[in-house]
């Protein structure tokens, strides 16, 4: 069963409060009209399974979901982790995690500009 349960009629959003397009991000989809979950990236305690269903949802490896501009990655930088160790630095640093992610039904992208969100 899937742990990220989807509605073509609501858009689950995954954001940093503190990142500008972030909270563009909302504001768009809130202005919109949409029905908006809103998950806050920083509060929310992600599973290994969520981390690995946003990945396959976005057709990418589990490292693409990391901000690699973040100050944080740096640490990173030179790991030649696997996926369960890159989940692992996500759930532990979920500050890491590049967004905001919006998914609608089955279709997942990371939102670069909040007038990209239309095309969900």
């Amino acid at each position: 069963m899937s742990e990220l349960a989807t509605s073509e009629y609501l858009i689950i959003l995954f954001y940093n409060p503190i990142s500008s397009i972030g909270k563009q991000a909302l504001a768009y989809a809130t202005g919109e009209g949409h029905d908006v979950r809103e998950v806050d990236i920083l509060k929310y305690q992600f599973t290994g399974t969520l981390l690995k269903e946003l990945a396959d949802r976005l057709n990418i490896p589990i490292e693409g979901l990391i901000n690699k501009k973040h100050p944080e990655f740096e640490k990173y930088k030179d790991s030649n982790f696997s996926d369960s160790d890159w989940i692992t630095v996500l759930r532990e640093n979920t500050e890491l995690i590049k967004e905001p992610i919006a998914i609608r039904g089955h279709q997942a992208m990371f939102v670069e500009t909040p007038s990209d969100l239309s095309r969900l």
